[in-house]
């Protein structure tokens, strides 16, 4: 099955109220453009053009509508002083943090994306992507927000501490971090590009709601306010259980709310989807990773009928970043699902298409 429409066709065409041929879809593949394009993951950390072609190589293999330029969550914090270590053919992880102890913080400068660490490569590759698909498919970045780059600053269990014993250092860290995001946003706006933002410690799975609204919650306001004001759309992704937080989300005024797949995709809908865009939620490892072309088929006529009807719009989409091996058969079993329903969606086809995946799943 092919596409009728480019990306960017589709997008228009659904702003519009107008026909498109299939709800819009994004598998998220992330450091798996390693694979599609043959190259080690380490590379899309050393190369501009090399991380740009790989995720162009991707996008042409499988025909999903969203590209990003991003390699893992530490470039902002390592330009900030962190150490990062680079397994050859792994994603990138934390190495030190920045600063050892609190009273370090008043040391730490904001980085400039034109000359500190990897900002400036990956501001390369934005440029490097644009020659590309400009005009076929909307270009975006990835960037974590201000709290989860704090973490990475002082250290994850150092920092969890500081909510509680100390609170006024935490802000000093995530204000700081916020310095940095945001002129990271300014440079990729200025090439035409989409900040998307991800904020993996705001999760509930990790801090509670109260903590997110007071040390997160004003600092994402202000990123996403500042993008907003660049005249830029932005869609926000955090990880793990959300449910307590959509609401307090969904108001910032986003483009788009992206929720792992331990969240309820139906719920989600029936709390903010007249506020905001959905986005998910297929699980990344135990269906996309570790499934069948088949169980992929499943759950993705699942998230289908459980978000299509969504009144903001529905973008199909795993629950987060998959696994970098995940076989290219189940990605491409994703977008043939989306492609064969089609648009408009008709859920009692959904349903029965949902019915016959269950009764092979049973004769397995």
């Amino acid at each position: 099955m092919q596409d009728q429409m480019t990306p960017m066709e589709r997008a228009a065409a659904l702003a519009k109220g107008l026909p498109v041929d299939r709800l819009p879809c994004n598998p998220n593949v992330a450091n798996g453009v390693a694979r599609i394009y043959g190259c080690k993951i380490s590379e899309l950390s050393r190369n501009a053009k090399t991380l740009a072609d790989a995720q162009v190589a991707s996008y042409r293999r499988f025909g999903y509508d969203s590209i990003r330029i991003f390699t893992d969550l530490f470039p902002w914090a390592e330009a900030m002083g962190a150490t990062v270590k680079y397994p050859d053919d792994e994603t990138a992880d934390l190495d030190q943090p920045a600063i050892t102890d609190v009273s370090q913080i008043d040391s730490l400068q904001p980085a400039d994306p034109y000359k500190d660490g990897r900002l400036p490569l990956q501001l390369d590759a934005m440029k490097y992507l644009q020659d590309e698909v400009k005009g076929e498919i909307g270009c975006s970045c990835g960037i974590v927000g201000a709290f989860t780059n704090a973490f990475f600053l002082l250290g994850v269990n150092k920092t969890l501490s500081m909510i509680y014993k100390n609170p006024e250092a935490v802000h000093r860290l995530c204000q700081v971090s916020l310095e940095t995001v945001k002129a990271y946003a300014a440079a990729a706006i200025d090439l035409g590009i989409t900040p998307a933002i991800s904020e993996p410690m705001s999760s509930c799975t990790v801090v509670s709601p109260k903590a997110f609204r007071e040390f997160s919650l004003p600092y994402l306001k202000e990123l996403v306010d500042f993008i907003k004001s660049k005249g830029k759309g932005v869609v926000v992704h955090i990880c793990g259980q959300t449910n307590k937080i959509w609401e307090d989300v969904a108001d910032l005024g986003i483009a788009g709310l992206s929720i792992d797949n331990v969240a309820s995709l139906a719920e989600c809908k029936k709390a903010v989807g007249h506020k905001v865009k959905i986005l998910g939620n297929v699980d990344p490892a135990v269906v996309m990773f570790s499934g069948t072309p088949l169980d992929v088929r499943y759950n993705t006529l699942r998230c289908i009928r459980d978000g299509y009807d969504s009144p903001k719009g529905y973008m199909v989409m795993s629950g987060c970043s998959l696994p970098v091996d995940t076989p290219r058969e189940n990605i491409q079993a994703m977008m043939d699902t989306v492609r064969e329903v089609g648009y408009p969606v008709c859920p009692e086809r959904v349903a029965e298409l949902i019915e016959d995946c269950e009764r092979r799943l049973k004769e397995k």
